[in-house]
């Protein structure tokens, strides 16, 4: 007997069901698939993205590795002719077919309430620009006059970018030069003295916010007590939690300044306009942004945490000395959420070839980490928050942040419109990761999420369009 059709249509409750039902993942994959689908299909996609001419504000396009284009610092040489209490002269050498243009110049000073006077630059040759229009560049050698008003010392920026006559683009460069008090010789101010104060409370909100992962905060009371030995609050917590905290940061701070010569001996800095160096380090940020969604675990070798694991157990806290030696043990027993951000910190300290700099970043991160112990150890536990979902939030986070640290990479050797394309896809898998497509019932957390996933959509949207145009820059896509 067959059963009566139903002339209404399906049961709203059916479709309902249905609707809350869908795997989550299976439906924004389907969604991402199908917003590829519209862009690959637009006609102008091979034309618009593939080009190869170097864009205007993020450059160096994949010419920029051919063998017949110098390295930026070997096109473009600076160096301080004089500096003195009134005038400070630079002196840029641009190589035989390459020039400098005069409205990309940009001086500045650290600190900022350092003046100086209106820069002296003499005229340069009149050029039509594909990119900038009627400009004035610079073959050969430039002489620029600065005008000194305060005696103090500081460190000048000097912003820069030229172009090879056979048509490559460099990125805008900055270069920093140390000025001396009262007219003394100033240096290039790379290397040693490459770290500023704003660096290191960087690197230290970096560690606090490493604390707030789901493999740390959850054990932070487990850590107290082990450490404390139930002698929280008072001058001895303080003192117990200071023994602990100090010498994980002194440990950390001897990772910076190891990788930092490593960096300084390759000389990985200068080394960094080439794409043989910048793609690994790339894939590498890749990687530890893929351990961070968890995907896999980062951590020592099985036989040396086992001897670790051994020594710590057998360290009995609640005595300055077994502090010390628990924080020394807690800087290589890394969990798997600090491990991939402190794998990418040292990789980004080697690059800079700064050892005292490295050395005093990672002790800001190890200070950062720390802080939340020295909280409870001086009675104010109430103050941290409750364990919850939102630890993974924080950790998917700085997955996405390194993921973004991997496209600034790649910005370097990739086209313009390329790397537009990459933040867009980053934009993009943000927002499909935060509901913006999910239109189902929601709380109102996660109705504002979507929200934001909305307007990150869109964004993605603006700068697949901009790609697609020959854009490249992700601030105006």
């Amino acid at each position: 007997m067959c059963r009566p059709r139903n002339q209404h249509g399906p049961n709203p409750h059916q479709l309902r069901y249905h609707a809350q039902h869908v795997p989550p993942r299976e439906s924004a994959m389907r969604r991402l698939f199908f917003l590829l689908f519209l862009l690959l299909a637009s006609p102008a996609f091979a034309t618009g993205l593939l080009d190869n001419r170097p864009s205007a504000t993020l450059g160096a396009a994949s010419l920029a590795n051919n063998a017949d284009f110098l390295p930026v610092h070997e096109a473009f040489k600076l160096s301080l002719v004089q500096a003195d209490a009134q005038t400070i002269k630079l002196r840029f050498v641009a190589t035989d077919g390459y020039y400098l243009y005069r409205h990309r110049f940009q001086f500045r000073t650290e600190p900022a309430d350092i003046a100086l006077g209106t820069p002296s630059i003499p005229k340069g040759e009149a050029k039509h620009d594909e990119f900038f229009g009627d400009v004035e560049v610079y073959h050969g050698v430039l002489d620029i006059e600065l005008p000194r008003n305060d005696p103090r010392a500081f460190t000048l920026l000097v912003g820069y970018q030229g172009c090879a006559d056979k048509g490559l683009c460099y990125p805008p460069e900055t270069a920093r030069l140390n000025i001396d008090g009262e007219g003394g010789k100033s240096t290039p101010a790379g290397g040693e003295h490459a770290w500023t104060w704003k660096s290191l409370l960087l690197f230290f909100l970096a560690g606090v916010g490493l604390t707030f992962t789901p493999c740390v905060l959850p054990m932070l009371p487990i850590l107290s007590g082990v450490v404390l030995r139930g002698q929280a609050g008072g001058l001895r917590g303080l003192a117990l939690s200071l023994a602990y905290v100090l010498p994980m940061a002194a440990s950390f701070a001897v990772l910076g300044a190891l990788m930092g010569l490593f960096g300084a001996g390759l000389n990985l800095q200068a080394r960094l306009q080439s794409a043989w160096v910048l793609v690994p380090f790339a894939l590498f940020f890749v990687v530890f942004a893929l351990a961070m969604f968890g995907l896999f675990e980062l951590k020592l070798p099985q036989a040396l945490s086992n001897r670790l694991n051994n020594v710590a157990s057998h360290t009995r806290g609640g005595s300055l000395l077994g502090a010390a030696i628990l924080g020394v043990l807690s800087s290589l027993l890394v969990s798997p959420c600090v491990s991939a951000p402190l794998a990418g910190a040292l990789l980004y300290i080697s690059a800079s070839g700064d050892a005292l700099g490295g050395a005093l970043k990672l002790f800001a991160l190890g200070l950062g980490m720390g802080a939340p112990l020295l909280l409870v150890a001086t009675g104010g536990a109430a103050w941290l928050p409750k364990s919850g979902p939102w630890l993974n939030t924080v950790k998917n986070a700085i997955g996405v942040l390194l993921l973004g640290l991997a496209i600034g990479l790649l910005s370097r050797v990739l086209p313009g419109p390329l790397t537009l394309l990459l933040v867009g896809f980053l934009a993009a898998g943000v927002a499909l990761f935060l509901g913006a497509l999910e239109f189902v019932v929601k709380t109102a957390r996660q109705r504002l999420a979507q929200l934001l996933g909305l307007a990150l959509l869109v964004y993605a949207l603006a700068c697949w369009y901009g790609a697609l145009s020959g854009q490249g820059d992700p601030l105006r896509p």
